[in-house]
This record gives C-alpha cells, sequence and structure tokens, in this order.
C-alpha cells in the first residue's frame, strides 16, 4: 500500500511538472504567434509600397538603376575577392 502511495504521489508531481511546462511553451507560442502577425502587417506595408513603386514608369527605371548597380557591385566584389 505505501509503495502504491508513493508511486501515486510521484505521478501527480510529474503531471504538475509536465502542465506547468506545457503552459510555459504555450506562452511561448501565444508570443510567436503575435509577433508572426506583426511581421506580417509590416511586410504586407512593404508589398504595398513596392507595388506603388512599381506601378509608375519612373519608379521602375530607378529601380532598374539601384538593381544593376546591386549587380555591379557583387560582380566587381567576387572578382576582387
Amino acid at each position: 500500500m505505501e509503495g502504491l502511495q508513493d508511486s501515486v504521489i510521484m505521478l501527480k508531481r510529474l503531471t504538475g511538472d509536465i502542465h506547468e511546462e506545457v503552459e510555459s511553451h504555450n506562452r511561448v507560442l501565444d508570443r510567436m504567434a503575435n509577433d508572426m502577425d506583426s511581421s506580417r502587417g509590416i511586410l504586407s506595408g512593404t508589398m504595398d509600397k513596392f507595388k506603388m513603386v512599381f506601378e509608375t514608369k519612373s519608379s521602375q527605371r530607378t529601380v532598374t538603376l539601384v538593381a544593376a548597380f546591386v549587380v555591379i557591385f557583387l560582380i566587381v566584389y567576387y572578382l576582387t575577392k
């Protein structure tokens, strides 16, 4: 009887520890979900700005020029490396 009582006490402690661990992980997951939602909002705003940039022809020229400079920079960087 005493051995059974010790086993029950140990299992009760173990389930309590598991419960605390699950609660801790749930809090972490909730924080991650909130961070992902805010990141999604920021990314959506950035994509809207990109759409506005690509809608105008003068902006397309600017983007093309910037992209060309980046490509040239990368080529020069890899050639000198």
